[in-house]
């Protein structure tokens, strides 16, 4: 893939038919790829089209996955990767059940495409996961409201491999018309400065090192 480590600057896929639109993703990918913070670009299946250096870096500990690689589907990454804890903190009810319930409205709305219908199938087989979605996610929406399921502006955990960035980012989308157009859909993740610990009020032996900060582990019961 154009966005894994050492490869080439990003390239869209998959291709649109129009040379137009081609050239727009092209140029967009040198725009994504200026950008500080991850972003992505995906289409109604969450396959994704385009993703920059950060967004790869955010993932680069995750290990192999024959579907569910962050890089190329990221719903299937949330829903499927066994690593996917250690990057979204919370993972159940911070990004599971907010991806499954657009997942949900995405089957509405284009019920025949096989790509969807695939994950179904894959959902349907694993029994934590149908259990989830069939009954922990209408009780979830019930219990937080429908404003919870949304994406943009949504601030939600996250662990950073880098130390200076913080425990939670924003998600904002910021998806412009020809990219709704096209039936795409850009998210970036705001990420935020970790706090600096205060510091003691009492003199401390020279020489003695600071207290590590804590390292949160975060294991998620499972919505049912």
């Amino acid at each position: 893939m154009a966005y894994q480590a050492g490869g080439p600057r990003p390239q869209p896929r998959p291709v649109p038919d129009s040379l137009e639109a081609q050239a727009y993703l092209q140029d967009y990918a040198a725009l994504l790829d200026a950008v500080t913070f991850p972003s992505v670009v995906v289409d109604h299946r969450w396959d994704v089209v385009l993703a920059n250096d950060a967004f790869e870096t955010l993932f680069r500990a995750v290990g192999p996955h024959p579907t569910a690689m962050p890089g190329d589907n990221f719903l299937r990454f949330v829903l499927f990767h066994p690593d996917a804890g250690t990057v979204l903190a919370e993972h159940e009810s911070s990004w599971c059940l907010p991806m499954l319930a657009h997942f949900a409205a995405a089957v509405e709305r284009h019920g025949h495409d096989h790509g969807l219908q695939s994950i179904l199938r894959d959902i349907a087989q694993d029994p934590i996961m149908d259990a989830a979605y069939r009954h922990g996610l209408p009780h979830w929406i019930r219990s937080v409201g429908p404003h919870a399921v949304e994406h943009d502006g949504a601030v939600r955990p996250l662990l950073h491999p880098d130390p200076r960035w913080g425990s939670t980012c924003r998600i904002v989308g910021e998806t412009p018309k020809t990219l709704h157009d096209m039936g795409y859909t850009r998210l970036t993740l705001v990420l935020r400065e970790a706090r600096r610990p205060a510091p003691a009020k009492r003199r401390t032996r020279p020489g003695r090192g600071r207290r590590a900060a804590g390292h949160l582990s975060v294991v998620p019961a499972t919505e049912t």
